[in-house]
């Protein structure tokens, strides 16, 4: 006589056998070296490209907010534009600017720079001479050169006016966003610049206006920094 607790099971039983562990597989597949490699470098490259405009257009918004002023060889007005021998509000409030510090004695020497567009009668430098006349500015106190049609051309004229007198420092006379450019293109035609921009008038006029000229100005240092070259007439 057999009893429940007599009874085994059969080892050989397949549905009481422990289920048989799956043989192991080929290890899992690794990403190949080069496509690491490329990913890493995209995200390098990716990160440079929208890393420098920001930091560049940083440096743009920041150094608009510099005003300095130190004793120097002469001031340098860039030009903007003139109708008929009429400053343009936009000269005009850079020749204020430049008669306040002429005034201070940051300097004994005025610089006007900038040409004429096709069919002008005057340019932008003689117009600026003009009006620094008219305010008491002695003539002989006020160089003028009346060539280039961008930032660039006209710090190349100065550089050579430079080397000419053997001066050396000079305080920079232009719209706030375009000082960082302006400054660089001084420094590298021998100019030891630093910028006292305009605090008012158009290019300072509104929110939408400032963004703007921030935006246009980071473009115009690249494109001058990766080409040599100036873009545009400022």
């Amino acid at each position: 006589m057999t009893t429940d607790m007599d009874v085994t099971e059969s080892p050989e039983n397949p549905e009481s056998s422990p289920a048989p562990r799956r043989a192991r597989g080929k290890t899992k597949k690794q990403t190949p070296r080069w496509r690491s490699w490329l990913g890493r470098t995209l995200f390098v490259v990716l990160a440079i490209v929208i890393a420098t405009p920001l930091t560049v257009g940083w440096r743009v918004w920041y150094t608009a907010r510099q005003d300095n002023r130190p004793h120097s060889d002469a001031i340098i007005v860039l030009g903007a534009a003139q109708y008929n021998g009429v400053p343009s509000p936009y000269l005009k409030y850079r020749l204020q600017h430049a008669l306040e510090l002429y005034n201070q004695k940051v300097a004994p020497v005025i610089v006007t720079v900038g040409g004429n567009q096709p069919g002008d009668n005057f340019t932008e430098a003689g117009t600026g001479k003009t009006w620094l006349k008219g305010q008491g500015v002695p003539a002989d106190k006020i160089v003028s050169l009346p060539v280039g049609r961008d930032t660039l051309q006209s710090m190349i004229a100065v550089g050579k006016e430079y080397k000419t007198h053997g001066w050396k420092t000079g305080v920079v006379v232009t719209d706030p966003w375009h000082s960082l450019r302006s400054t660089k293109m001084a420094s590298d035609n021998g100019i030891r610049a630093v910028a006292s921009p305009t605090r008012s008038g158009p290019s300072v006029g509104t929110r939408e206006t400032q963004f703007e000229s921030i935006v246009r100005e980071t473009g115009g240092y690249l494109y001058y920094v990766l080409l040599g070259r100036s873009r545009g007439k400022m």
